[in-house]
């Protein structure tokens, strides 16, 4: 009995070790959000520094280059769609009335 007590008492500690870890490392939304506009403001210009070495023949690997502007059209594309559904929603929320 002496053993499932504590391997309870273990489970409770890792339980509550576990909320507190969510705590600290929760992150909002606008907190989310700008990590991901600075990850698509660097792969943009990753791809521009990738596209202008492109167009000096500079490029050592152009494969890399391609998945590099690839990467940031893709990234690019998926801002734009969190920014059209975030406009969608807000003019949904000045459509309801009180």
């Amino acid at each position: 009995m002496a053993f499932i007590n504590k391997v309870d008492n273990n489970l409770n500690n890792l339980t509550s070790i576990n909320k507190q870890q969510k705590n600290n490392n929760e992150l909002n939304f606008s907190d989310v959000l700008k990590k991901e506009l600075n990850e698509t403001n660097n792969l943009m210009q990753k791809a521009e520094k990738a596209s202008a070495d492109i167009a000096s023949g500079e490029v050592q690997d152009l494969a890399k280059a391609s998945i590099t502007i690839q990467k940031a059209e893709m990234k690019m594309k998926m801002m734009l769609e969190v920014r059209n559904k975030a406009i969608n929603a807000y003019k949904e929320l000045l459509k309801t009335q009180i």
